[in-house]
């Protein structure tokens, strides 16, 4: 059998809940067409309730064998996934010294342009065009001006997986993005079609603090691959009480 070259296991989890989710659900039940937040998208904080998601999921981390947790972690630059990161790794009892630990711009999260802020009413009443033909192209090949398309996401991090094979093979790799992460390296390792990622996209959001993971399968393929194992687990939140969230990140368009 061929040398295995996918990490041993691989966690993939949203941020927890951010002060630009609770704007955004302000703003649209609110019917306004902009959300409040007065932080750049990338320097938007948890709040305090996605902090405490961040602690509860570190200690279901921390509750495993020193030799099952993660030892790399790689996460988005956003402010609200890099404290996450800090408050799981800090509760979890796991030394950053001990683990490979990087920041990487590949997991940012998508890049919304010119509908940055917009509530779905912001949209369709400030531009309308853009509404339209997004209705009509559909969220996996739409670009806003200035922004990125679901396409543009996966296409960066196909380069990410190129790293995962290369330097991380064998290893427990921790991932902390964002819910169009999540669901771009979902269609990446299931090998998936737009048809299918879309419909798991508009069947519900990635809770925040959600945990999807892979494990490795030898007996997969010619040469092993990761296997699904979780899909958007929350049980390590809800047995420490804290409460589950799942609202959309602040600058998204609506779903189609």
């Amino acid at each position: 059998m061929a040398d295995q070259k996918w990490p041993q296991v691989l966690w993939i989890v949203r941020h927890g809940q951010s002060a630009g989710n609770v704007a955004r659900e302000l703003a649209e039940a609110a019917y306004e067409p902009l959300i409040d937040v007065a932080t750049r998208d990338v320097d938007t904080p948890l709040s305090e309730l996605g902090e405490r998601q961040a602690i509860a999921l570190g200690r279901w981390f921390g509750a495993m064998p020193l030799d099952a947790q993660p030892n790399v972690v790689l996460c988005s630059p956003y402010v609200r996934a890099v404290q996450t990161t800090d408050l799981l790794l800090d509760a979890a009892g796991i030394d950053e010294a001990r683990v490979a630990h990087r920041r990487d711009e590949r997991l940012r999260e998508k890049e919304f342009g010119l509908l940055d802020r917009l509530t779905k009413l912001g949209i369709r009443q400030k531009y309308p065009e853009l509404a339209e033909q997004r209705a009509h192209v559909g969220k996996f090949y739409f670009r806003p001006p200035g922004g990125e398309s679901w396409c543009d996401v996966i296409l960066r991090l196909r380069s990410l997986l190129d790293t995962l094979t290369r330097e991380y093979r064998r290893e427990r790799v921790l991932i902390v993005a964002h819910q169009v992460i999540v669901n771009c390296l979902r269609y990446l390792f299931e090998r998936l079609s737009e048809a299918e990622i879309m419909a798991i996209d508009r069947a519900a959001d990635v809770p925040n603090c959600a945990v999807t993971s892979y494990v490795f399968d030898p007996r997969a393929g010619r040469a092993g691959k990761l296997v699904l194992q979780l899909v958007n687990f929350v049980a390590p939140l809800e047995e420490a009480g804290a409460r589950v969230t799942a609202a959309p990140d602040v600058p998204g368009a609506p779903k189609s």
